[in-house]
């Protein structure tokens, strides 16, 4: 099945299967601000703080990659009884994830990672965490939980970061359980002894990793990762071993079966961050889903090469890999996050999450990001000047687009005169415009705001037109909240959408 289509297929396959991670899950926060003197107590720098963001980490990241491929994850994780185990779980929440395979152990903190920057340079992490191995009462409860998930789930991954939970009996234990109950499982392995995965389908190491797994073996070319891999599933258990291999892509070795090499597109990489929590959890919903190791695969790689182009750690999505298909595999790339090769120019009109990761790629090339919203229904002269004007303010201009159900709340029944797609095209084809957000309430009496907006995709400036003060705008404490500033520009006067649609119905 390497026919497009029916990758195509196997992605839609994806949705709603269930994938069981068992692993070490992290919260990481990250606070962000500005640095402008020097400490008189120590020659550090002082960090005066704007915002912070928080995300699930580890094995977590691996559930919001599975997330945004539409299966449905589980996890089974040791955490804390504290403040960063209550955020950890709203996160959780806010991806549909239950929370109840979680084991407290007393006594032992919750993994939290947080990052300091200035800007976008890392001044220092700090690493909130126990490596012991956990209790054998917190090891009962967890084997406990897999012998009930384990048969109800289509794959399991195991996703082990080093921090004590995964001890080889563990592992022993819940290959065991899922040898038995003839589910796959793909590891993403940790250390140097891979034996201690012994009944595994797959693991996913890298180039060092698959060395120091074999004594410093090179692995520099094909035949020298095939036989470092054969090395391995000879002598440690393993069914397969998928090698990722940075710009050299991916190889799939399987035990009697010729190997599988994939090469990655020629792309511009901006942060390999999480790219391995992509390509396991693409490959086991591919296998959930009934799909074989090397489509797995051919899709795991294509996966990789979307994430390496975010900024930070960001998960694939499903339409980001149809998206992919459809463009053989390669134009979507230079179309979605590459620098564009054509002359013909188009602002696109993307969802919430895909804006936000395309405006920290932005802000990490060091573009200033402005947003102004509107109806834009009935396109005019003063819509154009005001648009200009607040691209002079920024590198970058997001206009968030009423939807048509916003419009209708806002300028009555017979509004909008052009639907939210065409209203877009026009837009995007802007020169001052750089990206269309669609937002606002589906009905009478929600909220009709862009601040849900704004808290998702931060831009630094949030420019709005007419005569206001900053505190009569509702959006004003969002954007301030987290660092923002709001610029207020007058508006042209004479022009309006109502009057140009008066002028329209009198001309009939």
């Amino acid at each position: 099945m390497s026919d497009p289509k029916q990758l195509k297929e196997l992605v839609n396959l994806m949705s709603d299967v269930p994938v069981l991670v068992i692993g070490d899950i992290m919260l990481d926060k990250f606070i962000y601000g500005n640095v402008e003197r020097i400490s008189p107590e120590s020659p550090v720098p002082v960090l005066s703080v704007k915002r912070e963001d928080q995300m699930l980490g580890g094995a977590g990241n691996t559930l919001a990659n599975l997330a945004g491929l539409n299966a449905a994850p589980h996890i089974i994780s040791v955490i804390g009884e504290d403040a960063a185990a209550d955020s950890l779980k709203a996160q959780l929440k806010a991806l549909n994830i239950d929370d109840e395979n979680l084991v407290i152990e007393q006594n032992r903190p919750t993994t939290l990672k947080t990052r300091f920057l200035a800007g976008h340079q890392q001044l220092l992490r700090s690493d909130y965490e126990y490596k012991t191995p956990i209790a054998e009462a917190t090891k009962a409860a967890i084997l406990a939980k897999a012998a009930t998930l384990i048969p109800s789930v289509k794959a399991i991954i195991i996703s082990d970061y080093g921090k004590g939970m995964l001890s080889k009996a563990l592992i022993a234990d819940v290959m065991n359980l899922a040898n038995d109950a003839g589910i796959p499982v793909i590891v993403d392995p940790k250390g140097q002894d891979f034996s201690i995965y012994k009944g595994a389908t797959a693991i996913t190491p890298n180039k060092k990793e698959l060395s120091d797994a074999t004594k410093g073996r090179s692995v520099d070319q094909d035949a020298q990762v095939v036989a470092a891999a054969n090395e391995l599933i000879e002598t440690c258990g393993i069914q397969s071993v998928i090698a990722t291999r940075s710009k050299d892509g991916m190889s799939v070795i399987e035990k009697d079966k010729a190997p599988l090499h994939l090469r990655s597109s020629d792309i511009e990489v901006y942060d390999v961050s999480g790219a391995g929590d992509s390509v396991i959890a693409t490959i086991a919903a591919s296998l959930a889903a009934g799909g074989s190791l090397q489509d797995a695969a051919r899709l795991a790689n294509i996966s990789g090469s979307i994430v390496v182009t975010k900024v930070g750690t960001a998960p694939i999505r499903a339409r980001e890999l149809i998206d992919a298909l459809d463009s053989d595999l390669g134009d979507v790339l230079i179309k979605h996050y590459a620098k564009s090769k054509t002359l013909l120019r188009q602002a696109e009109c993307l969802e919430w999450d895909e804006a936000a990761e395309r405006i920290k790629r932005w802000k990490a090339q060091g573009l200033k990001v402005g947003f102004t919203n509107g109806c834009f229904d009935v396109l005019h002269s003063g819509h154009v000047r005001y648009l200009d004007q607040a691209r002079e303010l920024c590198d970058r201009l997001v206009l968030g687009l009423n939807c048509d159900s916003s419009v209708k709340i806002l300028k009555g029944p017979s509004r909008p005169i052009h639907d939210e797609q065409s209203r877009a095209d026009v837009l995007g084809a802007l020169s001052s415009v750089d990206l269309v957000v669609l937002f606002g309430a589906k009905e009478s009496g929600d909220d009709n705001t862009a601040i849900e907006l704004l808290k998702t995709i931060k831009p630094d400036f949030y420019v709005k037109g007419g005569d206001y003060t900053v505190d009569q705008i509702p959006e004003a404490p969002t954007v301030i909240g987290y660092g923002g500033e709001v610029k207020i520009m007058s508006v042209f006067e004479g022009h309006s959408t109502t009057n140009s649609v008066k002028r329209m119905n009198a001309a009939e």
